[in-house]
């Protein structure tokens, strides 16, 4: 099926304006499909042809004015609406559905732990078609009535409030006007916890399986909720656009979340059933607040057409963050963003497949191409550009030109020059030319300082250079730090200096110079930044001694950008992180810290005779962690502890220890294992393979017997494809690879197989795979879908063979094997990601 062209929606726009659809879906019709009956009522500008877009199992009956067309006539996911006449339309269609279970459309989920199903939509970008026919694009907007007959111990949630009728029929109210891909229902028998704020219904929703969990958090969830929704009301001058506010905890979900007006859905993992920690409470926190800024960013004002997606995402990403930050008890979250989030748009901005964060109308044709864009530039470079210009012309000014826009065009849509004009009318600061040299360019920004020492006084010079499309300007702080006098290890602040790059390169101060000095500090702009040699030295031995998280935070991302460019060995990197983490005390950090050097430097960049000694080195790490972190708890200790614990599994170099912990139940001094700990051992023992393999195969069984939950079923899955064995790798690469719609592995069930599968400590038994995933991954995807063909290249690709043959192959795939767009745009990155792994082991290697 052709994706929809720009010129083609361009065409059907200024043909025809969409007023209403009532959608009448079926979901008692059996596990494998539900009926869809849909009326649209449109008006035709003028005499033309057009079409309408539907995925059907079956299409029984279309009528246009009364008219019969013929079923046969659609085409692929087009129905043809020729002769229409100027004046007002009705478009009535019948058709039966297909159930999902990749996350797309329609997705049907039925919890193992008690039999129960549940349906929910995600119709982003196409996949509304999935569901009902529409006139498929975000500037036709209209108004949904949606009625819905489900098995009547089920609960039905949608756009707007909803009302029972009986006989297991639903009808929720009209939707205002809203673009087609958000539209939203849900439905199944949810345990909802239900409350009222500021004179609107709010609920929070969840499978039964998961209802003591969902109301043991349920205070939290609301509280943050409650907060965002009155500091965005402080902030906006719009109102809440909507008539409710709920928010699904959905199975089975793909992205994060989904911003569906009135009706948000988010990955149930949200509903916390084992122990986290605190940072991992913040990001549930930053979701809420990032999918409560699109109801006005991206659902009150929408844009016209998928170029400008960043103007949803980058928008909502910024304000998440800081709404977070100004409303609730996460007062911290920027030094999250910095070490969990902002590397993705770095990463990003350095491969082949850049773009602008807000790409020009040409280079998004289609919305296959649209769909490549949902990546680290549209989100975290976005974020940090909107950050840096809230630094640039100031908080007052941005949300007066934030508030003219919403007013502008409330319930419409707005392209990128709307916005910039809604923001240059609010300063007489030039946010036209700014645009240009921030949105529309590629590349990352490296500012590099220069310190000369003299007798009475020391000067600073920043050089600047840049990638892709040339360098940008920069409002920074440039932080100035001195040992203090009275700690040994720790730094103590001067005054910063501010600086405006490139107008404001070099600075002249008398007296010595600092230990360190570091740019960037406070993190408001986006480049990556390096250390003179005196201050990377003075960092090295006294990081963990710099007073503010964020400023460590710019320091560690500084060392994560040298290590991958091939200018500090990944040793070092792992040498600084032995001496300063088990002094941490912020656990995003940590977290962020840890995760790099794991996943990043043992496994990919050193070479493999080196990856013993960098684990070793990570368990001997949180032991330490473990050891300072010993006694009575608080709220960050436990978050410490468990951090640790879990670097220290997933590092384990034998079972000497976690099998131990996996016998007692607990870690000594705790804590107390609970499913995610006893899942995470075990897949660590699979992988080691140091117990008989009917052992483990035993342990995997019993484990699932004591948790048959959904994610139960994924750790056993996961646990499985991680045994080193032939039949067991064999029985993993059969499932991963099955494309009959009833027995292919679900998303989730696909994403846990391939991540057992592909074990660095398996490289002669892996390595045969290598060319079978290049060969059949083509056809994987076209068979399953874009979600599929995501999951595909990022989960199963081969990232564990970091080696010529695996690139080579690589190559050739791309070159020969017709990879679809999605499948395309993960294997330009992943082969990209293994170059700069080559290098990078290339030159440890050497030294």
């Amino acid at each position: 099926m052709p994706p929809l062209q720009r010129d083609e929606a361009q065409n059907r726009a200024r043909l025809i304006d969409v007023h209403r659809y009532t959608v009448e879906l079926d979901l008692t019709q059996g596990d494998e499909r539900f009926g869809s009956h849909t009326v649209i009522r449109f008006t035709a500008r003028t005499a033309g042809d057009t079409f309408v877009e539907l995925k059907p199992a079956e299409l029984h009956s279309a009528t246009l004015d009364g008219r019969r067309l013929a079923p046969a006539t659609l085409d692929g996911n087009r129905l043809p609406l020729t002769g229409l006449a100027p004046g007002d339309h009705e478009l009535c269609l019948d058709a039966t559905m297909r159930y999902s279970r990749t996350g797309e459309g329609m997705h049907r989920f039925t919890d193992p732990a008690d039999d129960e199903s549940y349906v929910y939509t995600q119709l982003f970008m196409e996949d509304i078609q999935r569901v009902f026919p529409a006139f498929d694009q975000p500037d036709l907007k209209a108004v949904f009535e949606v009625s819905v007959r489900a098995p009547e111990d089920w609960t039905v949630l949608a756009n707007g409030r909803t009302e029972q009728l009986g006989d297991g029929r639903w009808r929720a109210a009209p939707t205002p006007l809203i673009s087609t891909y958000l539209v939203a229902v849900a439905a199944g028998p949810w345990h909802s916890v239900r409350t009222e704020h500021a004179g609107l219904p709010f609920g929070i929703h969840c499978r039964r399986s998961l209802a003591p969990h969902l109301d043991a958090d349920a205070e939290e969830i609301l509280d943050l909720t409650r907060r965002c929704f009155d500091r965005y009301h402080e902030i906006f001058t719009e109102p809440y656009p909507f008539d409710s506010y709920d928010q699904a905890f959905v199975p089975e979900f793909n992205a994060g979340a989904m911003e569906n007006p009135g009706l948000v859905t988010f990955r149930d993992e949200f509903v916390y059933r084992s122990a986290v920690t605190d940072t991992e409470r913040q990001t549930r926190g930053m979701v809420i607040a990032h999918e409560m800024a699109h109801m006005w960013f991206g659902d009150l004002v929408t844009l016209q057409w998928w170029d400008d997606i960043w103007l949803n995402e980058s928008f909502a990403e910024y304000m998440g963050y800081q709404v977070l930050s100004e409303a609730t008890r996460f007062t911290d979250t920027w030094t999250d963003f910095a070490v969990a989030r902002k590397g993705w748009g770095y990463d990003a901005d350095q491969r082949p497949s850049t773009h602008p964060v807000a790409p020009a109308p040409d280079d998004v044709p289609d919305t296959d191409s649209a769909l490549l864009n949902f990546d680290g530039i549209s989100y975290a470079k976005g974020a940090s550009a909107l950050r840096q210009l809230v630094a640039w012309m100031g908080t007052e000014d941005f949300l007066t030109g934030i508030n003219a826009h919403f007013a502008r065009h409330r319930f419409g849509n707005a392209t990128l020059a709307d916005f910039i004009d809604s923001l240059a009318g609010a300063t007489d600061r030039d946010v036209h030319g700014w645009a240009e040299r921030w949105l529309r360019t590629t590349g990352v920004d490296t500012l590099t300082p220069v310190v000369e020492d003299r007798d009475d006084h020391w000067s600073l010079t920043v050089e600047q250079t840049g990638s892709g499309d040339g360098t940008r300007p920069h409002r920074l702080t440039a932080g100035l730090y001195d040992h203090d006098p009275h700690t040994p290890g720790r730094l103590v602040p001067r005054p910063p200096l501010s600086l405006d790059v490139p107008d404001d390169t070099r600075h002249t101060a008398d007296g010595r110079r600092p230990a360190l000095l570091l740019l960037n500090d406070q993190d408001l702009t986006y480049a990556k930044v390096r250390l003179d040699a005196g201050s990377w030295d003075t960092a090295l031995a006294t990081l963990s001694g710099l007073p503010d998280p964020l400023t460590r935070a710019v320091v560690w991302n500084a060392a994560r950008d040298m290590v991958r460019d091939g200018e500090l060995p990944p040793t070092a990197y792992l040498d600084a992180a032995r001496a300063h983490l088990p002094h941490e005390t912020d656990l995003a950090l940590l977290q962020g810290v840890l995760a790099f050097a794991r996943t990043q430097i043992a496994d990919r960049y050193l070479p493999a005779p080196q990856r013993h000694q960098a684990l070793t080195t990570l368990t001997a790490l949180s032991r330490e962690i473990l050891r300072r972190t010993e006694g009575p708890e608080n709220g960050n200790q436990a978050g410490l502890r468990l951090t640790a614990v879990r670097a220290f599994i997933d590092s384990a170099t034998s079972p000497e220890g976690i099998q131990d912990w996996l016998d007692d139940g607990s870690v000594p001094g705790g804590p107390h294992l609970d499913p995610e700990l006893r899942w995470r051992i075990l897949g660590r023992l699979a992988t080691l393979g140091a117990t008989p393999l009917d052992a483990l195969r035993a342990a995997i069984d019993a484990e699932l017997a004591r948790d048959p939950s959904a994610t139960g079923r994924e750790g056993a899955a996961r646990c499985r494809a991680a045994l080193p064995d032939p039949e067991a790798k064999e029985a993993a690469w059969e499932a991963l690879f099955r494309t009959d719609e009833h027995t292919a592995l679900s998303n989730y069930l696909f994403t846990a197989t391939a991540a057992g599968f592909w074990a660095p400590e398996h490289p002669d038994l892996l390595r045969p795979y290598v060319a079978r995933y290049f060969q059949e991954v083509p056809a994987l995807a076209a068979a399953r879908g874009a979600a599929l063909a995501d999951a595909a290249g990022r989960y199963a690709f081969p990232a564990a063979l970091v080696e010529e043959d695996t690139l080579r192959r690589g190559e050739t795939c791309l070159a020969d094997g017709a990879p679809t767009p999605a499948l395309r745009r993960k294997l330009i990155d992943q082969l990209d990601d293994l170059r700069r792994a080559l290098t990078v082991r290339a030159a440890a290697g050497a030294r």
